[in-house]
């Protein structure tokens, strides 16, 4: 029914349409239940976990000073390498620096290593397979102390 007649209707220009005999399907007897073939599935493959980095030559650190944010190619591929990596940002502006600590946390985060800050503005990216023990000198209470963080 159009939209016009069902106005045409509610204003009462109309009568409405009267349905006297309603039709169902009715089901045909002779209709057999056939047997369901099998589904064969196709065989499931298991995702693999993550790949972790290779260890790297722990006897090797790579320095870095980058000057512009496109260095930081230089640094994700040692990183993700498995070599630790110091990146000295005492050559970049302020903005370019943020923004390459901004894609090293990430970079350490998704290879699961860590980001040390050793000063304002040297930082040490680690892989996961590297422990990195530093001391730290507590002012509060005199001693060193070892920092667990």
């Amino acid at each position: 029914m159009g939209a016009l007649r069902k106005t045409m209707e509610y204003l009462g220009l109309s009568e409405p349409e009267r349905v006297d005999e309603v039709e169902y399907d009715v089901p045909d007897e002779s209709y057999d239940d056939m047997a369901l073939e099998p589904v064969h599935h196709a065989p499931v493959t298991p995702i693999s976990a993550a790949r972790s980095a290779a260890p790297g030559d722990l006897r090797r650190i790579a320095t870095v000073h980058p000057r512009t944010y496109n260095d930081a190619k230089v640094i994700g591929e040692s990183f993700r390498s498995g070599t630790p990596v110091i990146m000295n940002l005492t050559d970049m502006s302020e903005a370019d620096a943020k923004r390459l600590v901004d894609f090293s946390a990430g970079l350490v985060f998704g290879l699961h290593g860590t980001l040390e800050r050793v000063t304002p503005r040297v930082f040490l990216l680690s892989p996961s397979s590297v422990e990195v023990a530093s001391d730290t000198y507590s002012a509060e209470t005199g001693t060193r102390v070892f920092n667990q963080s």
